[in-house]
């Protein structure tokens, strides 16, 4: 292998290799400048027709992230009627589940000569072998909640800038690039924006498609109002994993009310986490990919490598980060061989 080549590969590894550490020590930054600026696309178009209509620039940003703010409220007030609803039926819960662990204790005690005193130590062992997993849990649910707290807060703070300044962004950005491919650069963020939009779509697509699946499943079992919670359960999987632990609870305390056997919660969770599964390695990969143009082996690689520097966060925020790395890509034509990767049709 030639030298120069050589040298430009490693260079590559080392950018990556620095660049990865870079983005993921640098999260607290990052995720909510990037979900901002996310924002800010998505209403731009709109924000854009209000200014036309000759209203103040600071009152249609204001109007857009009211919108933002009403639609999420509204997932908000979703999630707490589950668990009002889910309060209700913890009575009735807690009683079927005392029933459930005596016939499991007769069970062992019966098939399996495990006596009523050994079960009452393994479950104490259990207990005291468990209280510092549950006390690391409890303190990295805390942290979560504080760090997804300060991200809502900041998140809407970060569109709003890139909104009302959007102008000094892109000199900036034109500046720094070249005056001399002022329109190109122009045309690219334009292109942007619309990948943003098709991101959007894609998004909806996929939550789409995983209530129907959830929808399916659910019926098949003979859960009552199927519908209503598979759809329920894929519109809350916007809401990082709570969402769906939560959302979930509901059918799954449903199942175990209404039918005889315990079999039937766990294909409840059973199907919910098939679908999951089939969300993340599948129907996501796919339905996003397709909207935003780029390879199906692109956008998996981007949901990896996201959950590996971002969690959850990386898996949402990486895809249209690619789809914009393939538009400057096309228009550089020392990157043509990675704009051939990523593209679509290859």
């Amino acid at each position: 292998m030639d030298k120069p080549v050589t040298n430009s590969l490693l260079s590559a590894i080392l950018f990556i290799f620095f660049g990865s550490l870079l983005l993921h020590f640098g999260a607290f930054l990052f995720v909510p400048m990037l979900f901002g600026l996310l924002i800010a696309f998505i209403v731009y178009p709109f924000c854009l027709w209000l200014e036309h209509q000759h209203i103040p620039r600071s009152i249609a940003i204001t109007i857009c992230l009211s919108i933002i703010f009403i639609l999420f409220s509204l997932l908000v007030y979703l999630l707490i009627w589950q668990l009002q609803m889910f309060k209700e039926e913890f009575p009735i819960i807690g009683e079927k589940l005392k029933i459930a662990l005596l016939n499991t204790q007769n069970w062992l005690q019966k098939d399996f000569n495990v006596t009523l005193k050994m079960q009452d130590e393994w479950i104490h062992s259990f207990i005291l072998n468990s209280g510092n997993r549950i006390t690391t849990l409890i303190d990295g649910i805390f942290s979560a909640t504080s760090s997804a707290l300060f991200m809502f807060f900041i998140t809407p703070v970060y569109a709003v800038l890139f909104l009302y300044h959007r102008s000094t962004f892109v000199s900036v950005v034109i500046k720094v690039l070249s005056k001399r491919n002022e329109k190109k650069i122009r045309s690219v963020l334009q292109q942007t924006i619309f990948t943003y939009a098709n991101f959007i779509r894609g998004m909806v697509l996929v939550y789409f498609i995983v209530g129907v699946l959830n929808a399916i499943g659910l019926s098949e079992l003979g859960i009552k109002h199927a519908i209503l919670f598979g759809m329920l359960t894929a519109i809350m999987t916007i809401i990082p994993y709570v969402g769906i632990i939560l959302s979930s609870l509901l059918p799954i305390s449903i199942a175990f009310i209404t039918k005889d056997s315990l079999w039937y919660p766990v294909g409840v969770i059973g199907i919910f986490s098939f679908v999951q599964y089939l969300e993340g390695s599948v129907i996501f990969p796919v339905a996003v990919g397709r909207q935003l143009n780029i390879s199906t082996w692109a956008t998996l690689v981007a949901v990896i490598a996201g959950g590996m520097i971002w969690g959850v966060s990386g898996m949402i925020l990486f895809i249209p980060i690619v789809a914009i790395l393939k538009l400057i890509a096309e228009n550089i034509p020392e990157w043509e061989a990675l704009y051939i990767l990523l593209k679509r049709d290859g």
